[in-house]
Order: C-alpha cells, then sequence, then structure tokens
C-alpha cells in the first residue's frame, strides 16, 4: 500500500517514529493507503521550518503572496478529477459531489483569500485635537489549522488560506481518517511556487500530531474544526497557554417549516439540507420542526422522497448517498437509531445499515433515516448524530418552534422556511444560531462571517473574520 508523507520544510518526509498505520476505504471497507504516525517531533521540525520561512513570507508583499496563492487555485482546478476521486475514495462521499461541489471549493478558498488580502485595510480615528491613531495588522508568526474528515480539502484550504494570505508560516494536520487530497496539496504547492517552510502539513492522529500542534509553546494560535469535546480539551491546554483560538464545533442544527412556505421548494431543499453529505456536515438540519396545520402532509411527502435517496456506490453516476467515513462512526450513528427506539421514537424509514452488492459489500453504508414522536428535550433530539438521521416534530405556534430550536447546548446554524417576510426576519432574530438561512440552505457566500454561538464553538471564520483572527491589531496614536 501507498505510505503518505509529511510535507516539511518544502521536502516530503517519512514520520520520525517509522510508524504508520491504516487508511480506510469507507466503500469498500477496507485499508488502502498507510498514514504517518507522526508525534512531537515532526511537529518540531515543522515549526522550525514555518519560522526559517516566516521572515520572508510575512515581507512579502500582500499582491506577491496573493499570486501565489492565485497560481495554487488554478491547479486544484487543473487538478480536479485526480483530487475528487481521492476526496470520494478516501471520505466515502459521492463521485460527482467531491467533483462538484469539495474541490471547487477549495480552489475558490485560495482564489477568495489570494485577491483579499490586496483589499484589507485596516483603520483610522483621528482626534478633536488633531491628533490620529492608526492601526497596523501584523501576522502572528507560526500558526496551526486542524482540519476535519467531512469536507476534506474544502476546509483544510479554508483555514489554511486566510493564514497563508495575512502573512503567517502555518503548521496543518488533516484528519487522519482522510489524509490523502492535503498530502496531494503538499505538490501542489511546491508546483506553485509557495517557498518552502510556508505550509506544512503534519499528517498523524489527534493525540499524536494534533496535541503536539496545540501544546507548542511556538505556535501562536490554533484554528480547529470538529467535535465540541475536541474542541473542549483543546481550550483546556490553549487558554492558558494565551494562544488565540477559532473552534467551529458541533452543531444539532433545526429547520423551522411554516404552513405558509413554498411547498415544493421546501419539501426539496429540507430533504436536501438533511442528507447532503450522507448528513456528515456540522450544517445539516436534523431536527425538523413544521407547524402542525402542514405536518401530516409534510411528513408524507418528506419520507416519500428519503426513500429513494439510495445508498450506492460512490463512484456511480447517479449514487445520492456514499458511505459513512468509518466503521466506528456507521456504529455510533446506529446506537443512536436505538436510542430512538428506546426514547419512544417511530422509524419512518431506514433505521438500518445497507447492504450493497459487488466491490461495495463491505462498505460502511446507511439507510438514510426519519424518526418521529420524540420529545424535542429527549437525547437523540439534543446530542450531535452526524449522519443520516433526522427528526420530524409539529409546532403549535412560533414561540413554541423557537423553544425547540434554541433548546440544546449548539447554536451553529438553523433554516427558516415561510412566506411572511415579518416572520421569517423575526425569528432570525431571536434564533441562537450563528447562522440562519430563510427559504434557502448552504447558500454561502464567503465574505460573510461563519462560526456557531453556545457550545458550537468559539470565534468566527470567513471573510474579515478571518483575516483579522490572523492578525495581531497595533494602535499607534500620532500626537500632531
Amino acid at each position: 500500500m501507498e505510505k503518505l508523507k509529511n510535507y516539511i520544510g518544502g521536502k516530503m518526509l517519512a514520520p520520525r517514529s517509522r510508524s504508520y498505520f491504516n487508511n480506510y476505504e469507507p466503500a469498500i471497507g477496507r485499508p488502502y493507503s498507510l498514514v504517518p504516525d507522526s508525534d512531537a517531533r515532526d511537529v518540531q521540525a515543522a515549526v522550525e521550518a514555518a519560522q526559517s520561512a516566516f521572515p520572508a513570507w510575512s515581507a512579502m508583499p500582500a499582491e506577491e503572496r496573493g499570486a501565489i496563492m492565485m497560481r495554487i487555485a488554478a491547479i486544484v482546478r487543473e487538478r480536479l478529477e485526480p483530487l475528487a476521486r481521492a476526496e470520494s475514495r478516501d471520505n466515502g462521499k459521492p463521485l460527482w459531489l467531491a467533483r462538484s461541489v469539495d474541490i471547487p471549493r477549495a480552489a475558490t478558498n485560495f482564489h477568495f483569500f489570494g485577491t483579499a488580502i490586496q483589499h484589507f485595510a485596516s483603520e483610522a480615528h483621528p482626534m478633536a485635537d488633531g491628533s490620529v491613531n492608526y492601526t497596523l495588522r501584523k501576522p502572528l508568526g507560526v500558526v496551526g489549522c486542524i482540519s476535519p474528515w467531512n469536507l476534506p480539502l474544502y476546509l483544510f484550504t479554508w483555514k489554511v488560506a486566510p493564514a497563508l494570505a495575512t502573512g503567517n508560516c502555518v503548521v496543518a494536520k488533516p484528519s487522519e481518517i482522510t489524509p490523502k487530497t492535503a498530502y496531494l496539496f503538499a505538490d501542489i504547492c511546491r508546483k506553485a511556487g509557495l517557498p518552502p517552510g510556508v505550509l506544512n502539513i503534519v499528517q498523524g492522529s489527534g493525540a499524536g500530531a494534533g496535541a503536539a500542534i496545540v501544546e507548542h509553546p511556538e505556535i501562536e494560535a490554533i484554528s480547529f474544526t470538529g467535535g465540541t469535546a475536541t474542541g473542549q480539551q483543546i481550550a483546556r491546554t490553549a487558554a492558558p497557554m494565551f494562544k488565540k483560538l477559532s473552534l467551529e464545533l458541533g452543531g444539532k442544527n433545526p429547520t423551522i417549516v411554516f404552513a405558509d412556505c413554498d411547498y415544493e421548494k421546501t419539501i426539496e431543499e429540507t430533504v436536501r439540507a438533511s442528507f447532503a453529505n450522507q448528513g456528515e456536515i456540522c450544517l445539516c438540519g436534523s431536527r425538523i420542526y413544521v407547524e402542525r396545520a402542514l405536518y401530516d402532509r409534510y411528513r408524507d411527502d418528506f419520507v416519500r422522497r428519503v426513500k429513494k435517496l439510495k445508498p450506492g456506490d460512490p463512484a456511480a453516476k447517479n449514487s445520492r448517498q456514499g458511505a459513512l467515513v468509518s466503521e466506528a462512526h456507521l456504529n455510533k450513528v446506529l446506537s443512536y437509531v436505538d436510542l430512538a427506539r428506546d426514547e419512544g421514537g417511530r422509524i419512518l424509514t431506514g433505521g438500518k445499515r445497507a447492504r450493497l452488492r459487488g466491490r461495495c459489500k463491505d462498505g460502511w453504508f446507511m439507510q438514510p433515516t426519519v424518526i418521529e414522536g420524540l420529545d424535542y428535550s429527549c437525547r437523540t433530539n439534543q446530542e450531535e448524530i452526524f449522519g443520516p438521521v433526522v427528526t420530524l416534530q409539529p409546532f403549535d405556534s412560533e414561540e413554541e418552534a423557537l423553544r425547540y430550536a434554541n433548546g440544546t447546548v449548539y447554536g451553529l446554524a438553523a433554516s427558516v422556511w415561510t412566506n411572511d417576510i415579518k416572520r421569517a426576519h423575526r425569528v432570525a432574530d431571536r434564533l441562537q444560531s450563528g447562522i440562519v438561512w430563510l427559504n434557502c440552505w448552504m447558500l454561502r457566500d464567503l465574505r460573510t462571517p461563519f462560526g456557531g454561538m453556545k457550545d458550537s464553538g468559539v470565534g468566527r471564520e470567513g471573510g474579515l473574520e478571518a483575516l483579522r483572527f490572523f492578525t495581531e491589531p497595533k494602535n499607534v496614536c500620532v500626537k500632531l
């Protein structure tokens, strides 16, 4: 099997431990490559390479940094097909999804921040006596970026791009479950002319390489996307070291459907919002609350459409549902179906492992699952499942819908479906969510702040928020 390598100081290197672990293909349930089991020694080498590169990279004019980043974006587009195939194989997602969403977005991330840095302005504040305050924004130095497995290259570049654009050097760790596209990305950076040491990619486990990045005293900031429990561990370690933290964590996102919605559009989009990428997107709507007057019709039509979402080989053109990312994750999601039954839920469709024929007979597939009859406060409706499982519940009033929607420790995203524009804005204002979509879902503008409230995270990514996070502001006051 192919042995992946680390990318440190512009070179592809084996881990210092000379140890590896298996990387599995979810669709077939078998390993197909080996991931470096990197440790603190590899992270130290990456930090030293980043420190050596930092003076020249941070001093490089923004236009030149941006030009390199846009070359990276162009090469990602050129290599769309091999990157998409690698992403689909590594993650289990349908190939068409990786080809149309994940890889194009990775290219867009680098293009967006490569151009945005050229328009990044600081502030000036004149005073009544003629004095002036102006703000300087300087790169932090060496920063750590740790990305998740559900949108591997998409979210890896979402973190790395603004860090590089602002003049930082990066030690990055992709998920050990989906390492391949970050490994391929290293060659793209070399071809684009990114100077050695500016971006270093350390493969390995969260407990090994990830913890070493968080604990390293010369890494000034941590940008992490992943589970809330891991985010808590990172905060406990990094906060006493006074590192800057950006934590995009879990979600248990509500979908609120009012009886006056544009019905056909709502059905179509809320099915997509529930099961896109097998429900393995932090923004998926996993709790659907429907106004009682519409509930029976919506439930029946929703279930009818979900039954048509047949899991299939991710490489097949007509496959709408791929494999879950790992056997452990599949078993976790299935355990929540058992919990829902114990809590009195009724399985309207799905609820079981899906068995395919042919090359995918041992793959980690699950039937899209819809459950009703649960109280909003039960564990199934409170805990993040992160899979193809949604619950349905009727509501009688706007106040009740808001109580249900806000009734979890999470506050990442929500969607509201109604043709009453006043109510739409009123409900959006009262939802405890960092992102609210009105009559749409996953409509993204990269200039907007992205992140959650409550246990869904700390800080914001995207646009100016990301550029500000990766810089240190300094006020200079001039007495005239």
